[in-house]
């Protein structure tokens, strides 16, 4: 029986290899993504504990214009710095889609070569088959006409 050997079995181990590559850039972007969504969580915190700290320092019976207003400059930079982080995490979200998208689009082609691969098989299998029927069907036909001649002839 021979063996089978699928002729396009290069161009899938490349699809193979590209899709986990793929995988990898996506769990990258997913990675980056997360990071900035932590330094968003992270800001988010700061920024409660400085208006919890502009609350405090007016509520003091000496109040303290100097530290009020430095208190305020802060929680300006703060939101400033989120806004900037809130548009990182944006990039790193449509980043993330697109590597989704291209991971995606690698998973289909890769799928694609293997119902090929498959239906490639599916043919071979028939021929063997059809092949071995044929071997069994001369042999048949040799072993009928080996007995034929061997038999004598009866004459009445």
């Amino acid at each position: 029986m021979a063996k089978f050997r699928y002729r396009m079995q290069n161009i899938l181990n490349i699809k193979e290899k590209l899709e986990m590559q793929a995988k990898n850039e996506f769990a990258a972007a997913n990675m980056e993504l997360l990071e900035e969504q932590e330094r968003l969580s992270v800001m988010l915190q700061e920024n409660a504990a400085l208006q919890e700290e502009g609350r405090k320092l007016r509520q003091k019976e000496s109040l303290s214009i100097r530290d009020i207003a430095d208190n305020s400059l802060s929680v300006s930079l703060m939101k400033e710095k989120m806004k900037r982080q809130a548009l990182a995490i944006h990039r790193a979200e449509q980043k993330v889609e697109e590597k989704r998208k291209a991971m995606t689009d690698l998973m289909q082609e890769r799928k694609t070569q293997e119902v090929l691969r498959d239906k490639a098989f599916e043919v071979f299998q028939q021929e063997e088959k059809a092949e071995e029927g044929k071997q069994i069907d001369q042999l048949t036909s040799y072993t009928l006409s080996l007995i034929h001649i061997s038999e004598p002839t009866r004459h009445a």
